[in-house]
Order: structure tokens, then sequence, then C-alpha cells
């Protein structure tokens, strides 16, 4: 699905958080939304989910979609998604068939059918009976992807997927991600808090500073070493791996004189 903000406006409380977003993201791309603590990442992914009322435009392909349409085609995991202890993996995974259901309807053999598909690709399935409890970290977050993508929504909006995971767990899941995406034709919008991640991972950035973009384009076009010294008070070298991948090093400032000695 094809997503398109323009001068969108939103906030909590009466309160203007972010201020004219626009972006657009082709169908079947990733973008990655990034900027320093408090520059209104989750803000803008939570509008483009409809869960903040907002001013200005949010299209998906070309259309402002109704409540019902959009909980069918918007799949969303927060941040820190409430988990409730007593449930199953495939319990919670079929919550993601909610939207897809009548008012008093139940879950049907085909929506079963799909939970089992999408455990199966994410390996959850020896893992199916197990209580969300009792899952690592990895597990939880790959769980918390197998309800949005039993969904079957076009468009995948993602907050900080890697949060809590080690860099194995988070390089291993967003592969997944990324190869779900491939494999579909699925779009993501994401927010991560690792630039190298979002730098090899998106096909395009969204730089946010003080509720505004301040940036936007390729990564390698919005990920510098000036736009990260003015906008996250960040030393770093933008480094180039083996393949092509690039690498938002950090570097320790030059000091600014001598410390006399004690």
């Amino acid at each position: 699905m094809k997503l398109r903000l323009a001068g969108v406006h939103a906030g909590y409380d009466g309160r203007e958080v972010v201020r004219a977003v626009s972006v657009e993201v082709p169908r079947g791309s990733w973008l990655a939304i990034v900027g320093p603590n408090g520059a209104g990442k989750s803000t803008v992914l939570k509008t483009m989910a409809g869960l903040l009322p907002s001013s200005g435009s949010v299209l998906i392909d070309e259309k402002v979609l109704s409540r019902k349409e959009r909980a069918r085609q918007v799949g969303y995991a927060p941040q820190d998604p409430v988990l409730p202890e007593g449930l199953t993996v495939t319990d919670y995974a079929l919550l993601g068939r909610t939207p897809h259901l009548g008012p008093l309807a139940r879950e049907s053999a085909a929506d079963l059918s799909i939970v089992e598909g999408v455990l199966d690709r994410l390996d959850l399935t020896e893992l199916a009976s197990r209580r969300l409890r009792t899952l690592s970290g990895g597990e939880r977050q790959r769980t918390v992807l197998a309800r949005v993508l039993v969904q079957q929504a076009g468009l995948l909006l993602l907050d900080e997927p890697t949060t809590g995971l080690d860099i194995g767990h988070a390089q291993a899941m967003l592969e997944l991600i990324d190869r779900l995406r491939h494999e579909d034709g699925t779009t993501v919008v994401s927010t991560l808090h690792d630039l190298t991640f979002a730098a090899q991972y998106a096909d395009h950035v969204l730089l946010l500073s003080a509720g505004e973009v301040v940036a936007a384009g390729t990564p390698a076009e919005v990920l510098t070493a000036q736009a990260l010294e003015r906008y996250y008070g960040a030393a770093a070298d933008i480094l180039t791996a083996g393949r092509g991948e690039l690498v938002v090093a950090p570097v320790r400032p030059a000091p600014s004189a001598a410390r006399p000695p004690r």
C-alpha cells in the first residue's frame, strides 16, 4: 500500500507535538523515522495508525480510510504492547483476526489456518501453546509481529521493533521483517533508534527534530555527520562497510582543552 502524509499536525491533550509533516512512502518500501528523543517519532507513527486526532491529510492508496478499513488494512505494533500473561502465543496472534470478524463471530477454521501459517513463518510453531509470560524478549517480539501479520494488512507500522533485543536478535528481527515485506509486497514504516540499522534496512529515512521534518531522502542523503551533530549533538563518522552498507560510528569528540594534572 502507498502511504502519503501532507501537512500533518498532531499531538496530545491539545498540545501540538508534530507540525507540518509531509512524506510519501511507495508501495512495498521501508521508511525509517529517526530523530533524537522527544522528536515526535512515535507521535507520527500513531497518527499514521489513526490513533491520534490530527489535521492535514493521511492518505492510504490516495484514500482517507474509515476506521473499519484502517483496522483491516493497517497493522500497528506499539513500542510497549500489552501482553496478557494468561494468553498463549496462538491466542495472542488470533487477536490480529479481530478486525475481520463480525460483532458476535468467532474465529473460523480459516482464521486458525492463517495463524498457523504465520507462526510457521516466524519459527513460532513450537511455542504456539506457550504462555506469553514464559517467552524470552526475542520470542515476545516475534509474537507481537505475528499478531500484526495475522491481520494481513498491506501497511505495517512498527514502533521500535528491536526494543530490548541484543544486536543478534535485533538483526534477526529486521532481517525477518525485510524478508516478509519482499515476499508479501508489504509497506513498512518503523521508528528506529539505531541509525546503522536504519541505514541498512530502510529505503527512505525521515529525520525529525522538535516535531518537524528536517531531512528526508535515502539513508545516505539524510544520515550525514553534519546532520547528526546538528540534531543529535553527536560526533559520528559515516563509514562504508565491505558490501557497501552504511555504518554510523560514534566517535569521541576532541577535548576542548587539556585537563590540568591533579
